[in-house]
C-alpha cells in the first residue's frame, strides 16, 4: 500500500490539492446552470457548509454564457470558492465559442470516455487541453466506468481474448479506467499541459472496486487523486458506502480531494453531501471541523433518556454556536466533548475528554460528575443539568482557546 506516498501540488484558485495539504471537500451543483440565481445561491450555500471547491454543469450554450455571472454574483457577495466547470461531449466547443467561460472557471472536468469518438478524440481533446494552456487553468481528467472509453475497452477485451491468462471482466474494466486517465494525462504533457496542472479521477459504484482502482492508481501515479463512489445512492446506503470506500483509501494515504456524491431526495438541501465528507474527514482525524461530542449508546443501566437528551442538546448547542467560537477562538475544533451515560464508562471517557459529563445511570444516585483535562471539577445536580454544563464548557473554552483579535 502506498503509505509514503507523496502527490504533487496543484492550484485551483486559491485552494492547493495534494503534496500534502489538507485533503480537500468539493461538491457539485444539481441547479440549471443557465440559472444563474439559484446555481450562485446554491453555490454559496454548499461553500458555508464546508465545501472547498464547487462544480457547476456547462452542458450547453446557455450554461457557459451564465458562468461569468455566476462568478460575478458570487465574487460581489464575496465568495471566493474556485468553480470547476464540468464538460461532456461539446466540452472543446463550448470553450472556443465562450471565452470569458474559459477564463472565468478555475479548473475544467474532462471525461475521456466522451470528450470525443474515433478520429475527433483526439483532436476534441487537444483543443481543450490548449484552452486551458493558453488560460493557466488545471484540470481534473475523470474517468467514470459508466462513460468509459469504448474503442480502449474494446482493445483491452482483443487482448485479452488472445493472451493464454485470461482476466476477467472487472479486471479489464479497471484496467481501462486506469489506462483511460493515465494515456490522457500524458497525451495532456506531450500538448503542452504541465504536470502541475492535472488531477486525476477514476470513479465506479461499487465500494471494493473502487477501493482497488484507486490503489492500482495511486502505485501508478504522483498527480493528485479525487476520490468519490460515483452514483453512491440515496440516503442511509449511499452514506454507508461513500463513508467506507473513501475512508479505507484515506486510511491507506490515497486521495488529495474527495466528493461524496448522494443522490438527493425531492427538495432536500443539497449540502447533506457536505456535511457527511466534513464527518469522513473529522473521524479519520484528517481535518476538524467542530469539537467532537463522544456518547455512550446506552444500554439497560441508561433507561432515562436524559443523558440522550443532554447529549442531543450539547450537539445542538455546539453547532449553533460553533460560528461565533471559530472566528472568536483559535484551534476551538480541537475540543473534545463527552456525554456519557453511566458509572461503567462514563467517568472513564470523560477523563479522556478536554470536558466531560457522566450522568447517572438508572438505580444510581442523581449525581452527574463534570470532568476537566482529566480532573473532577464538579457535581451537577438538580433540573438545570444540561444549562449549568453549557456554562461550565462555555467558560472552559473562553479561558482555555486563545482569542482571535
Amino acid at each position: 500500500m502506498p503509505k509514503d506516498r507523496n502527490s504533487i501540488v496543484v492550484k485551483i484558485g486559491g485552494v492547493a490539492i495534494g503534496g500534502g495539504e489538507p485533503i480537500v471537500i468539493q461538491s457539485m451543483t444539481n441547479t440549471d446552470t443557465a440559472d444563474i440565481k439559484k446555481t450562485t445561491q446554491q453555490i454559496i450555500e454548499l461553500y458555508e457548509e464546508g465545501s472547498e471547491i464547487v462544480r457547476i454543469t456547462v452542458d450547453r450554450e446557455e450554461a457557459a454564457k451564465a458562468v461569468p455571472f455566476i462568478r460575478e454574483g458570487l465574487d460581489k457577495a464575496g465568495y471566493s470558492i474556485p468553480l470547476v466547470g464540468d464538460f461532456h461531449y461539446i466540452g472543446h466547443k463550448l470553450l472556443k465559442d465562450y471565452p470569458d467561460c474559459a477564463k472565468t472557471l478555475d479548473k475544467y472536468r474532462i471525461n475521456p470516455g466522451n470528450v470525443g469518438f474515433k478520429n475527433k478524440k483526439d483532436k476534441q481533446f487537444s483543443e481543450i487541453i490548449e484552452i486551458a494552456c493558453k488560460n493557466d487553468k488545471p484540470i481534473r481528467i475523470g474517468a467514470n466506468w459508466g462513460s468509459i472509453d469504448q474503442e480502449l475497452l474494446t482493445l483491452l477485451m482483443d487482448e485479452n481474448n488472445r493472451a493464454e491468462v485470461k482476466k476477467s471482466s472487472a479486471e479489464i474494466l479497471r484496467d481501462a479506467l486506469i489506462k483511460s486517465v493515465i494515456y490522457s494525462a500524458s497525451r495532456a504533457e506531450e500538448i503542452g499541459m504541465e504536470k502541475s496542472k492535472i488531477i486525476l479521477s477514476a470513479k465506479v459504484s461499487s465500494v471494493t472496486e473502487l477501493i482497488k482502482v484507486y490503489t492500482s492508481l495511486a502505485e501508478k501515479t504522483v498527480y493528485p487523486l479525487h476520490l468519490g463512489l460515483t452514483e453512491a445512492g440515496m440516503g442511509m446506503r449511499g452514506i454507508v458506502s461513500s463513508v467506507s470506500a473513501l475512508s479505507i483509501l484515506i486510511n491507506q494515504n490515497i486521495g488529495d480531494t474527495i466528493r461524496v456524491s448522494l443522490t438527493p431526495r425531492p427538495n432536500e438541501n443539497r449540502i447533506e453531501e457536505v456535511k457527511v465528507a466534513k464527518e469522513i474527514l473529522q473521524s479519520l482525524g484528517i481535518r476538524a471541523y467542530r469539537p467532537d461530542v463522544v456518547a455512550c449508546p446506552g444500554c439497560g443501566r441508561t433507561t432515562s433518556t436524559v443523558f440522550q437528551e443532554l447529549a442531543i442538546d450539547i450537539e445542538k448547542y455546539i453547532e449553533k454556536e460553533m460560528p461565533k467560537w471559530s472566528k472568536l477562538y483559535v484551534g476551538v475544533d480541537q475540543l473534545k466533548v463527552a456525554v456519557m451515560g453511566c458509572i461503567v464508562n462514563g467517568p472513564g471517557e470523560s477523563k479522556h475528554a478536554n470536558i466531560g459529563i457522566s450522568l447517572p445511570g438508572t438505580g444510581e444516585e442523581p449525581a452527574a460528575p463534570v470532568f476537566v483535562d482529566g480532573n473532577k471539577f464538579k457535581i451537577l445536580r438538580g433540573k438545570n443539568i444540561a444549562d449549568d454544563f453549557k456554562k461550565i464548557l462555555y467558560n472552559y473554552i473562553d479561558e482555555n482557546y486563545e482569542k482571535n483579535i
